[in-house]
């Protein structure tokens, strides 16, 4: 029974890797602080929880001390909250990403896997993005979760650390929070429908994202803590390679809908995912009409 570490494990994808990871037989450990809340449904009994900030080395590392994975999920996420509080965010998804890999490294752990984000693209001219592009973040967010993965590069080549980044894109599906960092737009449109609101479309509408299913996500890191042909550092996409507009979504929701002011984000996201095909083995296998229609059963939407 090997020992792993979900950093972020009571959040909304950190979750669902820890029944993964139950569900095949790891001693989990869960290190959170519940800066998003307590969701029970969230809480996998099987695991042991630690309530800590990875901001704090000295209680993160005796909890990494001696982990055989460590999965890095934990972040104060949200492009619009970082833009209002870059010092807190920064010192979440920098420094403590920096403790995290610090406490890995010398507990002798031996691959850490971390949640890198799309927004680290920012606008591109080119679709799909891949990951040659040269990052161009918009937000502090996007830039924070980049910085990471040269720390995660960085750890690899000088500390000897094995160290993967996963780049998500747009996640949802079961147990989101639909006022949370990952509801986006198809989590907002659900509770609205569940109230008998309109769906608030920002913009015109055609604005597309790339929508990934969790469970998709969650193989995803588990096929990166074992593929041979990553540990140095690399960036990989997972992104389903199929984006779609906001429009469409709302369409999928149904209901009706106005139309608000658009935001600073960028217009299209689009995964190039050969890499991930390439590299991990891995490919997605939700589509998004599936998953909106397994989310609308889930929450009484017919």
């Amino acid at each position: 029974m090997a020992k792993v570490v979900v950093t972020g494990g009571a959040g909304f994808i950190g979750s669902h890797i820890v029944d993964a990871l139950v569900g095949r037989g790891d001693e989990v450990h869960v290190i959170d602080n519940y800066a998003a809340g307590r969701f029970d449904e969230r809480t996998n009994p099987r695991a042991t929880y630690h309530e800590e900030d990875i901001r704090e080395y000295d209680t993160l590392a005796p909890i990494l001390e001696g982990a055989e994975l460590v999965f890095h999920e934990a972040a104060l996420p949200r492009v619009q909250f970082s833009i209002e509080h870059p010092l807190d965010t920064s010192s979440v998804n920098i420094m403590g990403t920096i403790n995290v890999l610090r406490a890995a490294h010398l507990g002798g752990v031996k691959r850490l896997v971390y949640a890198a984000s799309s927004s680290a693209y920012g606008d591109q001219a080119i679709l799909p993005l891949s990951e040659d592009l040269p990052p161009m973040p918009k937000s502090p967010y996007g830039l924070q979760k980049h910085v990471g993965e040269l720390l995660c590069r960085m750890w690899s080549g000088v500390y000897g650390l094995p160290t993967v980044s996963l780049r998500y894109f747009n996640v949802y599906g079961p147990r989101f929070d639909p006022e949370g960092a990952y509801a986006l737009v198809i989590g907002k449109f659900l509770k609205q429908r569940v109230e008998g609101k309109p769906l608030t479309i920002t913009g015109d509408g055609t604005q597309t994202r790339d929508f990934t299913h969790v469970s998709d996500v969650v193989r995803a890191n588990l096929l990166a803590a074992e593929s041979p042909k990553v540990g140095k550092g690399e960036v990989v996409n997972i992104g389903a390679g199929n984006n779609v507009s906001v429009n469409t979504i709302a369409g999928l929701i149904e209901g009706p809908s106005v139309h608000i002011e658009p935001r600073l984000e960028p217009h299209d996201t689009r995964a190039d995912n050969r890499k991930a095909r390439e590299l991990l083995g891995w490919e997605p296998r939700i589509r998004i009409d599936e998953g909106i229609a397994e989310l609308k059963k889930e929450m009484g939407v017919e």
